[in-house]
C-alpha cells in the first residue's frame, strides 16, 4: 500500500540527462545577425546620434531645405507683406523661420512624420494663430476613429498626456512621408538605412576594439642569435629598447634607417586582405546610408563614388532630386493648413531664382528666353515665373511701340 513511498534503487533511474536535440546543434556557427530596434527612439540614437554618416545626411538636408528662399503667392500675384509671412518669419518666441523649418524637416527624416502645433489666436473665428511649434514625433500617437481617419492626437511627455481633438479645430498639422504599409504614420529614410547603419556602426566598433586590444605594430624585430645563444640578455634587451625609443620613434625620426646587428632581423607587419575588405564593407555601408537619404556620397567625402563629374554637378543633383521636392511637398501642406485659418488661397513655393546651386540652369534658361525674339516681354516674364508689371509699364510701352512700327 505504501510502496510508492519507498526509495527506488539507484540503478533503476533512467539515464536520460542529455538533451535529445543536443547532438544536432552546431555550436561553431556564427548565428544570425543582431539588428538594432526599429522604433524612432532607437533609430535616432543609433543612426543619428551614434553614426556620423546618418547625422551628416540629416543635418545637410534639413539645413539646406530650411535655407531655401520661399515666396508666398496666389493665382495672381506674389505677396511681399502678409500676416502669414510675418507668422512664418517669427513663429514663436524661441525660434525663427530657419530653426522651425529645420526641426520640422529633421523630424520627417528621422521618423517619417512631422507635426506642427498652432498656439493662441482665434482659429475657430478665422484668425491666424499667434505661434507655431514643432512637436516631437516619438511622443505623438494618432487616435483613429471608427472610419479609420484620425480623430485626435495624443502627445505624451513622461506620465503626462495631452489630447488634441481634430474634430473641433485644426491645431495640428500632420505631414508624413509615403508609407504603403501604414495608414497613419510615415516611413522615414532612417528606417530604410537601418541595416546599413548597423553594419557601419559594427565596423566602427570593430576598429575601436582592434585599436584597444589587438592593434598591430608596424613591425617586429626578430632575434635569430648565434649557435648556443637562444635569447638576448637583460642588458642587451634594455639597450635595444632604449635605442628604438631614442632614434626611431616620433615624427622627428620618421624615415630614419635602422641599423641592426648581432642576428637581429626586421619583419614588417600590415593589414591582411580580410582587414582591407572589412574597410571596403564599411565604405559600402556609408554609401548605402547616403543613398537612402538621397545625398550624393561625393558631398559627404565618401571615397569610391564617381557618379558625378564634379562637386558642382553633385550639389545641383542634391538640390534637384532631394531638397526641392521635400520643400515643395512640406510647404504645400503647411500652406493648405494655414489657409484653413485665414481663408485666403495662398501657397508657399521655393524661389528657384535665389537658389545658388541652380545658378547655371537659371542663366541658361534666361539666355534661351531672352534670345526668343518672337515672344513679347509679358510672355517672357510669364515663362520665367515672374508676375506681370503693374499698370502695363514697360511691357505696354514696348508692345505699343512694336505696333507703331508695324503700322508705319
Amino acid at each position: 500500500m505504501f510502496e510508492f513511498l519507498k526509495r527506488s534503487e539507484v540503478g533503476d533511474l533512467p539515464e536520460q540527462k542529455a538533451s535529445a536535440a543536443g547532438r544536432v546543434v552546431a555550436y561553431h556557427s556564427a548565428g544570425r545577425a543582431a539588428w538594432s530596434a526599429r522604433d524612432t527612439g532607437s533609430l535616432t540614437r543609433t543612426g543619428f546620434a551614434a553614426n556620423p554618416v546618418g547625422f551628416r545626411c540629416v543635418k545637410l538636408i534639413a539645413e539646406a531645405a530650411a535655407a531655401v528662399p520661399l515666396v508666398l503667392q496666389d493665382r495672381v500675384q506674389r505677396f511681399e507683406d502678409h500676416p502669414v509671412l510675418a507668422l512664418l518669419k517669427r513663429p514663436n518666441g524661441a525660434q525663427g523661420k530657419a530653426e522651425l523649418l529645420e526641426a520640422l524637416y529633421a523630424q520627417l527624416l528621422l521618423s517619417g512624420d512631422g507635426y506642427l502645433e498652432a498656439v493662441g489666436g482665434a482659429p475657430e473665428a478665422g484668425g491666424l494663430p499667434l505661434e507655431l511649434h514643432v512637436l516631437r514625433s516619438d511622443r505623438m500617437r494618432v487616435v483613429p476613429g471608427e472610419d479609420g481617419w484620425p480623430v485626435a492626437y495624443d502627445y505624451a511627455v513622461g506620465a503626462k498626456k495631452h489630447r488634441f481633438d481634430v474634430r473641433q479645430d485644426r491645431v495640428i498639422c500632420h505631414i508624413r512621408n509615403v508609407n504603403p504599409q501604414d495608414d497613419h504614420y510615415g516611413f522615414s529614410p532612417m528606417q530604410a538605412a537601418a541595416m546599413a547603419i548597423d553594419v557601419h556602426n559594427a565596423a566602427s566598433s570593430w576598429s575601436k576594439a582592434l585599436l584597444d586590444n589587438a592593434a598591430r605594430p608596424s613591425g617586429a624585430i626578430v632575434y635569430k642569435g648565434a649557435e648556443g645563444q637562444g635569447s638576448l640578455s637583460h642588458d642587451q634587451y634594455d639597450r635595444l629598447v632604449s635605442e628604438m625609443e631614442m632614434h626611431h620613434q616620433g615624427a622627428r625620426n620618421a624615415g630614419r634607417p635602422m641599423l641592426l646587428e648581432g642576428g637581429l632581423d626586421w619583419k614588417p607587419m600590415g593589414f591582411s586582405p580580410s582587414d582591407m575588405e572589412f574597410q571596403k564593407t564599411k565604405e559600402a555601408a556609408a554609401r548605402e546610408i547616403a543613398l537612402a537619404f538621397g545625398v550624393p556620397p561625393m558631398l559627404l567625402g565618401i571615397p569610391g563614388d564617381a557618379t558625378y563629374a564634379n562637386y558642382q554637378e553633385a550639389h545641383r543633383a542634391f538640390f534637384r532630386l532631394t531638397v526641392l521636392p521635400l520643400v515643395t511637398r512640406v510647404m504645400a501642406a503647411v500652406s493648405d493648413w494655414l489657409c484653413g485659418f485665414s481663408g485666403d488661397p495662398l501657397v508657399f513655393a521655393p524661389d528657384l531664382d535665389q537658389v545658388p546651386a541652380l545658378s547655371a540652369e537659371r542663366d541658361a534658361q534666361w539666355r534661351r528666353v531672352e534670345s526668343a525674339g518672337f515672344l513679347t516681354p509679358a510672355e517672357k516674364r510669364h515663362l520665367l515665373g515672374l508676375p506681370p508689371l503693374k499698370g502695363g509699364g514697360q511691357d505696354a510701352g514696348q508692345e505699343s511701340g512694336q505696333e507703331g512700327v508695324q503700322d508705319g
